[in-house]
């Protein structure tokens, strides 16, 4: 992979629902070595420290959790984001998945004033294609894809005056949707790839046809790592656990396809509750994938006793 300038945004957001503890993730992240893995795979690595949600009244609200607590970190972790590409490849260190909001509306942008199409390849055991009307918990970590490709709802928010094209997503590692996200994702163009597809025929057909299709538009790619793409058994520390996700091995094929692609232009690293980690295990997991999707390859990893 081309030699990149990695600017680490950390994102401390812990608004897009009820259980505490992302806020954590940026420092975890930092200790787990993210920084000196990147500059040992030759790349150029600025840490601009922590992002801060825009200032906002909090006020309390009959369903949705801290709602004026996240438009204000989606409107401050835009900015964040279309400014940072501008210098090279962002990686966001969350912080809950909730910030996606902005890191994506932020890319949104930044496409749009270079003239090219934006590609989200989105790593998770949700959809996340809800709105504030649609959602049951209130938790509006559930909602990032439904606020960028224009969904109603979104009151307060950012204003999107060019919504993301629907079929310039792709969500693969589903196995946790609900009834009316299921209606909304079959009545969509977004690309869906289930556990059960990714069993039957495996995870690397669907991604090579999605990245084939962003190479093919000239696009930019930004990728959003859910730490809940990955089983629990490998990667414990995070709220929203579902059984039966991807293995190390998937993970790093994914990421190591990104990085053969040379499409990447932003990264998430989202929903690491570090107070549910065992001994960082989780963060290093997290670091390895990062690193992968920026160019090292499986031979160049030590291996680590637990």
């Amino acid at each position: 992979m081309t030699q990149q300038n990695c600017i680490l945004v950390g994102a401390p957001m812990d608004s897009g629902k009820l259980r505490k503890g992302c806020l954590m993730g940026p420092d975890a992240y930092r200790t787990a070595g993210l920084a000196d893995a990147l500059r040992g795979l030759g790349h150029t690595v600025t840490d601009q420290g922590n992002v801060a949600p825009a200032p906002f009244a909090a006020k309390e609200h009959p369903r949705l959790v801290q709602l004026e607590e996240t438009i204000a970190w989606t409107s401050s972790l835009a900015d964040a984001s279309e400014a940072a590409m501008k210098d090279g490849l962002p990686i966001f260190l969350g912080g809950d998945h909730a910030l996606s909001l902005g890191t994506v509306l932020g890319a949104m942008r930044h496409a749009d004033a270079v003239g090219r199409p934006l590609f989200v390849l989105w790593l998770d055991a949700h959809t996340d294609f809800h709105t504030p009307d649609t959602t049951d918990s209130g938790n509006l970590h559930g909602t990032p894809l439904g606020y960028v490709t224009g969904r109603d709802g979104f009151v307060g928010f950012p204003k999107i005056d060019t919504p993301l094209a629907e079929e310039n997503i792709a969500i693969i590692g589903l196995r946790s949707v609900d009834a009316a996200e299921r209606a909304a994702l079959q009545d969509s163009a977004i690309t869906h790839v289930d556990m059960r597809e990714i069993d039957e025929s495996g995870i690397a057909r669907p991604l090579s046809a999605f990245l084939d299709k962003v190479e093919a538009a000239n696009g930019l790619l930004h990728v959003s790592l859910d730490v809940d793409f990955l089983d629990p058994s490998v990667a414990p520390a995070v709220g929203t656990t579902v059984p039966g996700g991807a293995t190390v091995r998937e993970g790093h094929l994914v990421m190591e396809m990104i990085s053969d692609s040379g499409l990447m232009s932003s990264l998430d690293l989202v929903e690491l509750n570090p107070f549910l980690d065992e001994r960082g295990r989780t963060a290093t997991l997290m670091v390895d994938l990062a690193a992968s999707a920026l160019g090292r390859r499986v031979f160049d990893r030590p291996t680590r006793a637990y």
